[in-house]
């Protein structure tokens, strides 16, 4: 269904996160959550609202988004999360999505695309179609997709996910100077260098971010012991519980280390 000029986001953020070895979406990013920075993009960009697909702890999230975003979130369950592709948790996220004239797609794990990146799309339009931003000559992610693919979308059974359906579209894309469009947080390399990039080179690193890169070793010793207390302005607390003094992401000040 079509709501003429309603834009909305629909984010994936069902898997298992197994690549990188922590919970991806609840990892730290410029004083917020990962998944929160992803959100507040696709809100700047123009987004009226967001449907976040959820499977994996899917109840942190739930909770998180909730508290922050209040009714501008919609939260959907992929129940096969564990066995099934992102394009099951597009077909889901489509199928309760709201109406509007067309939707961002972006996977949780890409929190960094420029405000600009989403307003060149909303330029460019879809013309019916979809558009993608294009770096260096390549598609990228977010694509803004035409609410009319819906039912397009719902209905296949591809074995190459969306690529397969692209491919029989005529698809348009818009030149951006944006590295944020490739960045896909999988790997533990991937996080250090984003936050090198856009921490770190930008001044922007929080104090609490300080305190645990200084006292959070990479060796996670058994070993290790000490006291801890949560940082104050932590926006999901609890959610570290055990684990604050052995993972390299937590965020604690260490009181005492025997």
């Amino acid at each position: 269904m079509r709501d003429a000029d309603v834009i909305r986001g629909l984010i994936l953020a069902a898997g298992l996160s197994s690549r990188m070895g922590e919970f991806k979406p609840l990892m730290p990013l410029r004083g917020k959550t990962l998944i929160e920075n992803t959100a507040d993009s696709v809100l700047d960009g123009g987004a009226e609202s967001l449907t976040v697909v959820v499977g994996y702890r899917g109840g942190e999230l739930s909770g998180l988004l909730k508290r922050r975003y209040g009714q501008r979130v919609q939260i959907v369950w992929n129940p096969d999360y564990a066995k099934t592709d992102m394009l099951r948790s597009v077909q889901i996220g489509c199928r309760a999505m709201p109406p509007c004239s067309a939707f961002f797609l972006l996977p949780g794990d890409m929190p960094v695309v420029q405000r600009s990146t989403f307003r060149r799309l909303l330029e460019a339009g879809t013309n019916g179609s979809v558009v993608f931003p294009a770096l260096e000559g390549r598609r990228k992610h977010p694509p803004l997709i035409d609410s009319s693919f819906i039912p397009e979308i719902l209905a296949f059974r591809g074995t190459d996910g969306l690529r397969g359906l692209w491919q029989k579209h005529k698809i348009h894309t818009v030149a951006v100077d944006d590295e944020g469009v490739q960045l896909d947080l999988d790997t533990p390399e991937a996080y250090d260098q984003c936050r090198q990039r856009y921490e770190l080179q930008d001044g922007r690193m929080t104090a609490m971010e300080k305190i645990s890169q200084s006292v959070v070793k990479k060796d996670h010793s058994p070993k290790m012991s000490g006291k801890a207390v949560y940082v104050g302005d932590y926006p999901n607390e609890g959610v570290l519980t055990g684990k604050m003094l052995r993972s390299r992401y937590a965020r604690a000040k260490i009181l005492s280390v025997e």
